[in-house]
């Protein structure tokens, strides 16, 4: 073969190979909106799900409907994302019968064996004024997704979901078909949706319509579910839209209550009313008589069950009976607020226990673990800290609390392991609960171990009455599912009091009992009859003398306060002018414990050691002690201001030029003070050569020239500032040379005159 009858390949000039360019104005699904969908319409169901795919009109093509079946199981989302690829590129819609089929090829109504969502089609008229219709009646929806269609006005088709809290079937899947046509008939919607296997557009495909590529997109989800009963019951009380939808039915007269609880129903609509209609009608007359608080939940369920047994033919499964009577319960709840918390674990006159002194004498169990040792919060116990206004309770309780959340000691105070605490404070609003929590000082590794444990409540605005009890309850509850919790904190008494029918105050003796009894332990007993009671409480004005005499007299309010709990704890300051505080305490479970003197040092509460406490004329020592502290700054600012005028003075000169001027004192006091601030290090000496090399005279006095720290030495002379020609006196750093030994008196030198050294702080 000739060479001029050869093909040369050669791939620079072969323009045929290369991949077509991708167009950037082309749709693409979004696989992630397929997924949503898929969980919302899927999630729950078991079988096949039948999709289409066929090409959409106005486009100017042909083609032969596809069809697939997918298993509803976790890969169903990436085979509906590539069968939805393929929708694209051929110019196919992607459709999907919101329910799921036995076998592959099924596709009819009668096919559908499962369905778990509810679906209106909103494709003419006010759409807006038909969605606000719908949510406001039924709720909001699960999703909201644009279908890519629009109405001649040019506004958005929707199609609003719901997902159900389970699939229905059988009879429940006629009636979610029957809600669908129900609802569409009110709002004037898309009446196909009647048909079990009406199929729908899915969310994160392709629509193509006349030419129009959009993405049918999923304009809100929520994560919400919804029960069967519950939508049918919205939709049979929804209003017909006016001008645009119609009545599904002469609605019937329900049955009165005594007629549902004492007439037998049958299966299958054979009498005046249904069998689902009589068991919602007798758990909605218990579930009331429980709201009320003249029924315990557990004489509610009892009398259901009988119901049930009685009237219901065929019985109801135990299990679908207890659905319905929590949706019905939570239902009401939502509805008309918390119950009336009943104390049912109460024991009855009949009940009371009792034991001999043999009895008790014999008995050797171990003792139950403190909550807070030693005895200071027992199982069951009640404990109140008292204190003025502003002396510091809140800070104390929190870095209390914290510690025991922790599981680590406080103040002697001992958990016997982390403890879970409820603090229902009503005082500190949430931002600045916030900042004091996030500057309370504590090592990191407790403020870490009692992160979980500790669970605070911003101020409240509530009374711990029926209603209030309860919202506190559900609140500890939802806090602490897994254990029950081990000590509730209710601070201050003031703000959550509740004095009873009587409406009596924190002052009237039966309202404190009724607040104690009926709302404190009744909550108590709810939660967990053997958690702790702690109650922060305000105290009134009172003498030091009767504080000394009896510092429990002080709390405020009934004294029955005193004769009902079983620790208490008064936090006051023996000395206004002092940070201390004192805490008393008060057991009835155990032996007494001394009161703590306790006081706050680099943001952390700690205990002082009481010896160092005066006890003899506290008051008039204090003062003293300020005095000599005073004259101290005074005597230190003298020599430093002095220095700078290029005045030193030794022990005596100091001492007899500055007697009585300040408030001093005479010559022997100035030189004592100035002895003890020597000792102490705050004043120190130049002397020898280190004087005269400063321009001083020589001197010979044993200690030589007073130097305090920082002191800067005028020499007479003027320096100008050639910047800006300010004129200022010259400073020179005045060193010192020798200091006080505090332990004999001598006078050494100073290592190193650059480094100030206070003899306390060597000590320490």
């Amino acid at each position: 073969m000739s060479d001029d009858k050869i093909i040369h390949f050669n791939p620079w000039r072969d323009f045929n190979d290369a991949a077509p360019l991708p167009d950037p104005f082309a749709v693409e699904p979004d696989p992630a909106q397929i997924a949503r969908f898929v969980d919302v319409v899927f999630g729950y169901s078991e079988g096949l799900i039948p999709v289409r795919g066929f090409v959409d009109k106005g486009q100017g093509k042909d083609g032969r409907p596809h069809n697939i079946w997918i298993d509803a199981n976790g890969a169903a989302p990436d085979k509906l994302a590539t069968f939805a690829a393929w929708g694209a590129r051929e110019g196919a819609a992607v459709y999907v019968i919101p329910g799921t089929v036995a076998e592959t090829g099924q596709a009819r109504a009668a096919d559908v064996l499962q369905m778990q969502s509810v679906v209106v089609d909103l494709d003419a008229g006010d759409i807006a004024a038909k969605l606000d219709h719908l949510v406001h009646h039924l709720g909001r929806p699960t999703l909201i997704v644009e279908s890519g269609g629009r109405t001649a006005d040019g506004v958005t088709k929707l199609h609003v979901w719901w997902k159900l809290t389970e699939p229905a079937e059988g009879a429940d899947l006629a009636r979610l078909c029957q809600l669908r046509g129900d609802i569409a008939l009110k709002v004037g919607g898309d009446m196909h949706f009647r048909s079990a296997h009406q199929p729908i557009r899915i969310p994160g495909t392709v629509y193509h319509k006349g030419g129009q590529e959009r993405l049918v997109l999923i304009r809100e989800a929520r994560d919400l579910e919804f029960d069967l009963a519950d939508m049918l019951e919205r939709a049979a009380e929804m209003p017909p839209m006016p001008g645009v939808g119609m009545a599904t039915a002469e609605p019937r007269e329900k049955p009165c209550v005594d007629a549902a609880l004492s007439t037998p129903v049958r299966e299958g609509g054979q009498d005046a009313w249904t069998r689902f209609e009589g068991v919602s009608m007798a758990i909605g007359h218990y579930v009331r008589m429980a709201h009320e608080g003249r029924m315990s939940r557990e004489e509610v369920w009892r009398a259901i069950g009988e119901y049930n047994a009685a009237m219901i033919r065929p019985n109801w499964p135990e299990d679908r009976l207890w659905v319905e009577y929590e949706r019905l319960w939570a239902l009401h709840i939502a509805r008309n607020g918390p119950p009336l918390i009943r104390n049912d674990g109460a024991p009855a006159a009949r009940e009371i226990a009792t034991f001999t002194l043999g009895a008790l004498l014999d008995d050797g169990t171990p003792m139950p673990d403190d909550i807070i040792g030693p005895r200071v919060l027992t199982p069951g116990g009640m404990l109140v800290l008292g204190g003025a206004p502003k002396v510091g309770k809140s800070d104390l309780v929190i870095s209390w609390l914290v510690h025991m959340a922790a599981g680590v000691p406080f103040l002697g105070f001992t958990p016997p392991r982390p403890l879970r605490i409820f603090y229902l404070q009503a005082e500190i609003q949430y931002h600045y609960l916030r900042e004091r929590m996030q500057q309370i000082g504590l090592p990191p590794e407790v403020m870490g171990a009692a992160r979980e444990n500790l669970v605070v409540t911003p101020k409240l605005k509530l009374l711990l009455d029926e209603g209030g009890s309860a919202l506190v309850a559900q609140a500890i509850q939802q806090a602490f599912p897994a254990e029950p919790v081990d000590i509730l904190c209710i601070d201050p008494i003031r703000n959550l009091f509740d004095g009873g029918p009587d409406g009596g105050g924190e002052n009237d003796n039966a309202a404190m009992m009724f607040f104690l009894k009926d709302r404190v332990e009744v909550l108590r007993d709810h939660v967990n009859p053997d958690c702790g009671i702690i109650l922060i409480h305000h105290t009134k004005k009172l003498s030091k003398h009767q504080v000394k005499e009896d510092p429990f007299l002080a709390l405020s309010g009934a004294s029955a306060l005193r004769g009902f709990y079983t620790s208490g704890l008064i936090l006051h300051r023996p000395d206004e002018d002092a940070s201390e505080r004192k805490l008393e305490i008060e057991l009835r479970n155990g032996p007494a414990l001394p009161s703590k003197l306790i006081d706050k040092v680099r943001s952390q509460w700690v205990e002082i050691n009481p010896m160092n406490e005066r006890l003899v004329r506290a008051e008039v020592g204090a003062k003293h002690d300020a005095e000599r502290m005073r004259k101290n700054d005074v005597i230190l600012g003298l020599l430093y201001e002095e220095a700078r005028r290029g005045k030193l003075y030794t022990f005596a000169q100091f001492s007899e030029a500055f007697e009585n001027t300040g408030g001093l004192g005479g010559r022997t006091i100035v030189h004592d003070r100035l002895s003890v601030l020597a000792t102490k290090g705050n004043v120190k000496f130049i002397r020898g050569p280190a004087a005269t090399r400063i321009g001083l005279a020589a001197e010979r006095s044993k200690y030589g020239y007073l130097c305090v720290e920082g002191m800067l030495l005028g020499t007479g002379d003027e320096t100008v500032d050639p910047d800006t020609g300010e004129v200022t006196p010259e400073l020179i750093p005045a060193l010192p040379s020798h200091y006080k030994c505090p332990q004999t008196g001598a006078v050494l030198p100073v290592e190193n005159p650059s480094v100030w050294v206070y003899q306390e702080e060597d000590e320490a």
